[in-house]
């Protein structure tokens, strides 16, 4: 028996982050030490403050790494949905890291064990500047050819806004729509600035709710919609698995408007056509369509996910282990979908060290569909840790690591440090000054 550590006196000592650009978007790295040596890694999701995750650093020093529910259990109560469960989620998967170190076995052991050797990957398509559905056939022509199986590409409304007669909305709202849009285009590689900041408290387009900004899509609209994709299949064929994202803020009614358009075109499935929080929306626009219905990145903990599911809302479930809780809650989250018939994709646009943890969860769930994959084209992805094969997926798969924890030796530090976000500069620096944030956490009087 090769002994890594004495687990039972294993204790977390400290906990430090590495701020990330481009990967394929911001990401943060966090690292948890402990009294033995050894660390554990795990990342807070992309445009989520390391501030979710620096707040709890005094509440898990001193525990226990291995007893990961124990202490998951003790801080979920501070996240929340969307990228608010980023420092939740980002310290339970170091957890597991850190407990699968201290055993000597990978996460999907501790999982339960596993279901399959390899986890198909999905890969995300994007095309940017104003192109035509040929144009994005091609993008995905390419990805088929580099030996994935299941594809996905954006489609909605931001391909209208240069379109006359095809939305409809509030004299100057698509304006304003527009200006955002470039605004963001034009922050390279995820980099958070203060313009940013300053642009998304002034355009209402940020915080208003797809049923209240008043955008509606005309037929004319849906036509050009239509014909894009019609372009799409003409290149790539029926035959391969082809999901949606990102369609826009409009109104359900508008929704199953769309969602009929499509139904010839064999869609894997229509991506968060509604906040997902409204379950009777969700349920109206699956009753209305025969195009599978997806969500599930924005929602935190395993309740969110059962309210649709039971309802009826959607038939494919897209859980992000970075917003979601963790590993552990992702597999509880997928034991759910399986026993009500809903399929379950998961989310993944991060930096290696969440996908493999996403690869191990995926691995330990009786059924999942696929793991999105969204950095093809950043050359150095791979190389943000190091113990993997690079590539990291074969002829559209990746196969489950079967070392330790996450299945990763350690962080490239000469790849990270070239690519640092330059507003958030710093290595892996002291963060004592959270070693003693206090607050009466309990719930309960």
């Amino acid at each position: 028996m090769n002994y890594y550590s004495n687990p039972s006196e294993l204790k977390i000592t400290d906990m430090r982050f590495v701020d990330i650009d481009g990967a394929p978007k911001r990401c943060t790295l966090l690292r948890i030490d402990t009294n033995q040596g050894i660390s554990g890694y795990g990342e807070v999701r992309d445009a989520s403050s390391k501030t979710y995750a620096l707040m709890l650093k005094s509440r898990i020093l001193g525990e226990n790494p291995c007893n990961v529910d124990k202490i998951f259990r003790k801080i979920k109560q501070f996240g929340g949905p969307s990228r608010q469960g980023g420092g939740v989620s980002g310290i339970e998967i170091a957890l597991w890291d850190l407990a699968g170190k201290a055993y000597g076995v990978p996460l999907y052991q501790l999982l339960g064990g596993k279901f399959r050797d390899e986890i198909r990957v999905y890969c995300d398509t994007d095309v940017d500047g104003k192109h035509t559905g040929r144009d994005m056939g091609l993008a995905l022509k390419k990805r088929m050819e580099m030996g994935f199986t299941f594809l996905k590409m954006d489609l909605g409304i931001g391909l209208l806004l240069d379109e006359p007669g095809t939305l409809n909305a509030p004299l100057g709202f698509i304006d304003e729509m527009k200006k955002y849009a470039s605004h963001i285009l034009n922050v390279q590689g995820g980099s958070v600035t203060a313009d940013m900041v300053k642009s998304q408290k002034s355009y209402s387009i940020v915080t208003t709710a797809h049923p209240h900004t008043g955008i509606h899509i005309t037929e004319k609209g849906l036509d050009l919609l239509e014909s894009y994709v019609k372009e799409v299949r003409e290149v790539i064929g029926y035959e391969v698995p082809l999901a949606t994202d990102h369609f826009g803020h409009v109104c359900v009614e508008d929704c199953i408007r769309f969602a009929r358009r499509m139904e010839p075109y064999n869609l894997a499935w229509i991506e968060d056509m509604i906040p997902w929080m409204y379950t009777d929306q969700y349920v109206r626009l699956k009753n209305s369509t025969t195009v599978p219905v997806c969500t599930g990145e924005d929602i935190y903990l395993k309740e969110g996910f059962e309210t649709l599911i039971k309802a009826g809302g959607v038939s494919v479930i897209h859980p992000d282990i970075l917003t979601c809780g963790g590993a552990l809650e992702l597999k509880k989250i997928a034991d759910i979908a399986d026993e009500n018939g809903v399929a379950v994709a998961v989310h993944m646009a991060e930096s290696p060290v969440a996908c493999l943890a996403a690869v191990h969860t995926a691995a330990a769930m009786h059924s999942c569909l696929a793991l999105e994959f969204h950095s093809v084209d950043v050359p150095w992805w791979a190389n943000i840790v190091t113990g993997i094969p690079n590539p990291l997926f074969e002829n559209g798969f990746i196969k489950v690591p079967e070392k330790p924890g996450l299945g990763f030796d350690g962080l490239n530090e000469e790849v990270i440090k070239e690519h640092i976000n330059p507003n958030i500069p710093g290595f892996f620096e002291s963060t004592d000054e959270w070693n003693t944030e206090f607050s009466n956490d309990r719930i309960w009087s």
